[in-house]
């Protein structure tokens, strides 16, 4: 049997992560997933590809608050609104890879508290659910809205997947490498690469394409430092057209709110 054995959202795209017990699945991604984000000055979005010490900022969800904080300094913390008053907050363009919307700035204090700690310019900018950046639509239906993460609302990882690579490192990595939303027990390596659906409890999903990775994996989500570990060794047998894959980008099935909460069974059709 499959189960759903951890839960993850990361608030703040590329910084650090907070598991959960149970989520609201929402069309763009679970519950509060990248609804914020750091960009330059020429509104471009910030993740640890450029600026690794983004990795040593943790997060915390601290009602009615989201907590950014230092994790070398935990004492160094800021509070944002998680429903921040959006009528209040300036418009910006803000650019995602090939993508460009509108979002709303966060108040100078919290933007000096982001440049300050990672030592240049950057602002927070947070996407209102009146923003709608598109999803792939080779991949998924036309006009599906998506958070300011890479590309897809939700991502999910195998366990069996995870011991299978690690069965080949010389040194072990934590599945927090890989950032996924979902992480499930049971099953055989990989084989969430092929589902074309599957459900957690009564939630339905449908699985898009297999992820392609990046620089982020190699960097130490607790130290920030950088090795060549794991795309040296999944290029040796997980690389298909110059892409090295690892776990599977994911949308909803349907726009209905639903709860998703660790400990479920995941059922996938034909693999019962």
């Amino acid at each position: 049997m499959r189960i759903l054995t951890d839960l993850h959202i990361y608030p703040v795209k590329s910084l650090g992560g907070i598991a959960l017990q149970a989520s609201v699945v929402q069309p763009r991604g679970l519950q509060y997933d990248r609804r914020w984000m750091l960009v330059d000055e020429r509104g471009r979005f910030v993740s640890q590809r450029e600026v690794a010490d983004l990795a040593l900022l943790g997060t915390a969800l601290e009602v009615p608050h989201l907590v950014v904080f230092s994790r070398k300094n935990p004492a160094q913390r800021v509070h944002i609104p998680l429903e921040p008053v959006v009528s209040e907050m300036p418009e910006t363009t803000v650019e995602v890879w090939d993508d460009h919307c509108p979002a709303r700035v966060h108040a100078p204090e919290i933007n000096v508290w982001f440049s300050e700690v990672l030592g240049c310019p950057l602002r927070l900018v947070f996407m209102p659910d009146s923003t709608v950046r598109p999803t792939d639509p080779a991949y998924a239906p036309a006009g599906l809205p998506v958070s300011f993460s890479d590309g897809y609302p939700f991502l999910v990882i195998g366990q069996a997947s995870l011991d299978d690579l690690n069965n080949r490192l010389a040194q072990p990595l934590p599945m927090n490498r890989f950032r996924p939303n979902f992480v499930f027990s049971g099953g055989t390596p990989y084989e969430e690469d092929n589902w074309q659906e599957f459900s957690i409890g009564d939630t339905w999903f449908r699985g898009v394409k297999p992820c392609a990775r990046c620089i982020i994996t190699t960097t130490d989500q607790d130290t920030e430092t950088r090795g060549p570990e794991p795309l040296k060794t999944l290029a040796t047998y997980r690389k298909q057209e110059h892409r090295i894959l690892f776990g599977q980008n994911v949308i909803g099935a349907t726009d209905a709110e639903t709860v998703v909460r660790v400990g479920m069974p995941i059922r996938v059709p034909g693999k019962e």
